[in-house]
């Protein structure tokens, strides 16, 4: 008898209605701390007060003078180009694009709370050993997120602005630029690299469900070399005559093998277990 089936999850077969309230549960979490955070950045700001010389920072509600509008400015000093002018079209523009930067940056914050009530949701159902491989997704899915959204911050989008401005000149045409189109483009980058980043978690997940083997992933790296061109097409902009996605196609083919080596890993950690 092998050691995986002698392993019993941890807890017994529940009823199916048991495992619906569970999960609802769970996600009412989840959700109630997305809509905390998403409320915190939305509608308060940060003020420093001063008590015996020593000074210390303080939320306070603030519409006008949010987190959410305070990034959005950082977005503009430095992602858009000094000779572009963003312009207000609709009258809610402003309002949308501090929603939509308060929600990225709730997700952003929630993402352990939630990575957890996921977990504390299948790790009932895991295997001891399962569970205990499954611990170290939690810190790299959160690192690899905040990876590719600084990759797009730093990289991607400051090119971008760049060439759609040398582009927009040689037209003639006036360099505006909506505020809220501006805010969706910079989002949408940070959030799409940030879970293209993701790429050697998923293969090494897929080696460690049994699904993929890491001798697959090393054998078939044309594909996914290939898979990560073709994931920097979909994600990026396409303004930039291939710059753009021939730098995200690089850079997740470096991170595929880098799924390879965790692949490789995972297995030996898997084989030690057995032993």
């Amino acid at each position: 008898m092998t050691e995986r089936t002698r392993e019993v999850p941890q807890q017994e077969e529940r009823p199916l209605l048991e495992h619906l309230n569970e999960l609802v549960y769970r996600a009412r979490r989840a959700l109630f701390s997305l809509l905390v955070t998403f409320l915190l950045f939305f509608f308060f700001g940060i003020k420093e007060v001063y008590f015996e010389g020593f000074r210390f920072p303080i939320l306070y509600p603030n519409l006008f003078n949010s987190i959410a509008s305070n990034v959005i400015v950082l977005f503009i000093h430095s992602e858009l180009p000094p000779k572009m002018e963003l312009i207000n079209l609709n009258p809610f523009d402003t309002l949308f694009s501090a929603a939509y930067v308060a929600f990225f940056l709730s997700l952003l914050v929630a993402m352990p709370i939630i990575i957890w009530e996921a977990w504390a949701f299948v790790a009932p159902g895991l295997y001891e050993h399962e569970r205990r491989m499954a611990k170290y997704i939690i810190l790299p899915a959160f690192l690899l997120f905040t990876a590719g959204s600084a990759f797009a911050y730093f990289i991607i989008i400051p090119v971008m602005m760049k060439f759609v401005l040398i582009y927009t000149e040689t037209l003639g045409v006036a360099p505006t630029l909506s505020l809220r189109a501006f805010i969706n483009t910079v989002m949408s980058l940070m959030l799409t690299n940030g879970l293209a980043f993701e790429y050697p978690l998923v293969m090494s997940m897929l080696t460690m469900a049994g699904v993929v083997k890491a001798s697959s992933w090393r054998r078939n790296w044309r594909y996914g070399v290939l898979g990560a061109f073709i994931i920097a097409w979909l994600i990026s902009p396409g303004t930039t005559g291939g710059v753009i996605e021939t730098t995200i196609g690089v850079t997740l083919s470096t991170l595929y093998f880098v799924g390879i080596l965790a692949s490789h890993l995972v297995e030996k950690r898997k084989r030690a277990l057995r032993v």
